[in-house]
C-alpha cells in the first residue's frame, strides 16, 4: 500500500510516499481503508525533528476517515463496511481528567493515516457523520476534538457567553469557532490578516481585530463588553493584550504555544477577577464521540483550505508551510 513516510527528521523533503506492507488486524484490531487525511502543523514540526519524543521510522498524519475492511479475533464483523473517523490518540488511560503518560497521538509515534490503510484498536473508531464526504471528516478529529474539551469540557462554555478565539483561521480555532456559534456564544477573534477576520464573520463571529494593530487592545473590551472565555493557542502576545478585558469569571484556556513558551499574567488581576487559567491539550475518545454527536446535530461543516491527491502529499505539506491560510489542508486516498 501508499503511505506517506518519514525515515530522517531533515525537513518536508525527507518525507516520500513509499509503498509499505499492508497492515493486518490482531486481536481487538479493525483495519480502516483510508478515504480521506488532513494535515496538521505537527507533521511540520515532526518533519524538521521539533516534535518531542521523535520515533522514526514513521508514517505521517493523525487524522483520517474511511470505511473498516477487516476485523481481528474478537470484533464484530458488522462493522466491516462501517464508515468511521479514526480517534487520533492512543492510550488515554482510565482517567478522564489527563491523559496517562502512555498517551500518544497516531503519525508519530503511532501508525499514520496519510496511507492507504491503517490498523487501530475497534473502540478508536467512531462512526463518521453522515452529513460528511471523507474529506470533510477527514479535517475533524484532532482540531474538533482540542476545540471540544478546551470550550465544553475545561471552559464550561454556556451559551450568551463572549468568546475570544485567539489566530483564527487554523484547522483547532476554526473548529472553536464553528462550535462556539453553534452553542450560542458570542464569538470574537483575532487574526493578523484583515481577510481571514471577514471569512471568520461569514462562519459567524460577532466582530474581530487585527492583532498588528495596537489599538485592538482597547477596542476588544469596547465592542464586546468584557469577555468570559479565551481560547488561546499563542498567550506570549495574547494574554497582555487581552487580559483587561477579562470579565469576572473569565476562563482562559491555552492549547498552544505559538510565538513563544512564557506569558506574563497580572496577579491582582488573575486574583480578584476571579480568573481561571486552564490549559489543555487533545481530548479522549468520549470527548470526540461527544463532539461528532454535536457536529451532527447541528450539521457542522469543516472548513477546508484545499485538497490534494495523496501522489501529491509532499506538495501538500509545503503547502501547509508556505501558503495555508483559512481552513485544513486534506488529502484524498481513495474515491
Amino acid at each position: 500500500m501508499r503511505a506517506l513516510t518519514l525515515t530522517t527528521a531533515d525537513g518536508l523533503g525527507a518525507a516520500k510516499l513509499d509503498t509499505v506492507q499492508t497492515p493486518e488486524p490482531g486481536p481487538g484490531q479493525v483495519r480502516v481503508a483510508l478515504k480521506a487525511a488532513a494535515l496538521n502543523h505537527r507533521e511540520l514540526w515532526i518533519a524538521k525533528g521539533m516534535y518531542p519524543g521523535m520515533t522514526l521510522p514513521a508514517t505521517m498524519g493523525c487524522d483520517g476517515a474511511g470505511v473498516v475492511d477487516a476485523v481481528g479475533d474478537g470484533v464484530d464483523a458488522g462493522l466491516i463496511g462501517r464508515e468511521v473517523v479514526c480517534y487520533p490518540g492512543m492510550n488515554w488511560g482510565e482517567d478522564p481528567r489527563w491523559p496517562a503518560p502512555a498517551f500518544a497521538l497516531l503519525g508519530m509515534p503511532g501508525p499514520g493515516t496519510v496511507a492507504d490503510a491503517i490498523v487501530l484498536a475497534a473502540e478508536d473508531v467512531l462512526t463518521k457523520p453522515a452529513h460528511l464526504d471523507f474529506a470533510q471528516a477527514a479535517a475533524l478529529p484532532l482540531a474538533v476534538l482540542t476545540a471540544w474539551r478546551g470550550l465544553v469540557t475545561k471552559a464550561e462554555l454556556q451559551a450568551g457567553e463572549k468568546v475570544l478565539i485567539t489566530g483564527v483561521g487554523g484547522g483547532v480555532a476554526l473548529a472553536a469557532l464553528q462550535l462556539a456559534v453553534a452553542m450560542g456564544a458570542e464569538v470574537y477573534v483575532t487574526s493578523g490578516s484583515d481577510e481571514t477576520i471577514a471569512k471568520a464573520v461569514e462562519l459567524g463571529a460577532k466582530a474581530g481585530f487585527n492583532y498588528k494593530d495596537d489599538a485592538w487592545k482597547k477596542a476588544l473590551g469596547k465592542t464586546s463588553g468584557g469577555i468570559d472565555v479565551v481560547f488561546d493557542g499563542a498567550p506570549a502576545s495574547g494574554y497582555p493584550a487581552y487580559g483587561r478585558s477579562l470579565n469576572l469569571g473569565a476562563r482562559v484556556v491555552v492549547y498552544g504555544s505559538t510565538g513563544g513558551m512564557a506569558f506574563q499574567v497580572n496577579a491582582p488581576e488573575l486574583f480578584l477577577k476571579n480568573i481561571r487559567l486552564i490549559g489543555t491539550n487533545v481530548g479522549n475518545r468520549a470527548e470526540l464521540e461527544a463532539a461528532l454527536a454535536f457536529v451532527s446535530e447541528k450539521a457542522i461543516v469543516p472548513t477546508i483550505d484545499r485538497r490534494f491527491p495523496i501522489d501529491q502529499a509532499v506538495e501538500a505539506l509545503h503547502h501547509l508551510e508556505d501558503n495555508h491560510a483559512f481552513g485544513k489542508v486534506v488529502i484524498d486516498i481513495a474515491d
